[in-house]
This record gives structure tokens, sequence and C-alpha cells, in this order.
């Protein structure tokens, strides 16, 4: 599989699951966070707007991937947000202690992929950019 093949099969998985998770959270609220179903009507209010805050995240990773090349500093962008998420997962063990399991395997894959979507953002421009042409001035 070539990287261009790879960035684009990605960032549409990244785009789906993100709306499906964002939506998940927007319906079952409290009941969508392990650990959280008994954390009151704040949290649940919380947890339904970010939700829908990780849906719109989800479709800015469709936009990109429907774009043609996809634009490498949108991926770049969104996922550096990825990165910063994960990066508030690691201040909340430091401050709180450990979460849930199932948040740590999170965190594990927030702090894996946003490397790869660095190594692979401009994987699309490279393949369509003419032989013997660079980038940049």
């Amino acid at each position: 599989m070539t990287r261009a093949k790879a960035l684009r099969g990605l960032v549409l998985a990244m785009g789906y699951t993100n709306v499906a998770i964002g939506l998940f959270h927007v319906l079952l609220g409290n009941a969508a966070t392990p650990g959280a179903g008994s954390a009151g009507p704040t949290v649940d209010s919380l947890g339904r707007f970010l939700g829908a805050i990780f849906a719109g995240y989800g479709l800015a990773w469709i936009w990109a991937a429907r774009q043609s090349p996809i634009p490498a500093t949108a991926v770049r962008w969104l996922a550096g947000v990825f990165l910063l998420g994960a990066l508030g997962r690691l201040l909340s063990l430091a401050v709180h202690g450990w979460p849930h399991w199932f948040q740590v395997v999170l965190t594990a894959i927030e702090l894996a992929l946003p490397p790869l979507f660095l190594w692979l953002a401009d994987a699309e421009e490279q393949a369509l950019r003419p032989v013997g042409a660079h980038a940049g001035p």
C-alpha cells in the first residue's frame, strides 16, 4: 500500500470513527463513558456537549479526506488537536491518577496516531507532484 492510500484510508477512518463516537456520547451521555454513569447532570451535560464537538471534529477529518489532494496542513492541525487531547489525558493521569482501563487504551492510541499522521500528512501532495518538482521556496 502506498503512503497516499494509507493516508486516505486513515483520514477517512478517523473521520467516521470520531463522528460515531461523538454521536454516541451525545445520545448516551454519562452512559457512554466508563465509570461516569453516576457522575450527575453537570458531567452528563458536558459529555453530551463535547460529544457534539467531537462529531464536528470527525466531520473535519471527513472534509479533509474528500479533498484532492488531502491537504497536509489540515492533517497536521487535526493530528495536533488529537495529540493535545492525549496530553490532556496524561495531565489528568498525573493530577488524579489512573482512569478506567479503557481510557488508558485510548490514551495510547491518541499518542500513537499523531506521529503517523504527521509522517503521512503530505503523501498525496507528494504523489501528485510532477517528477522533478520540489515543494517550498
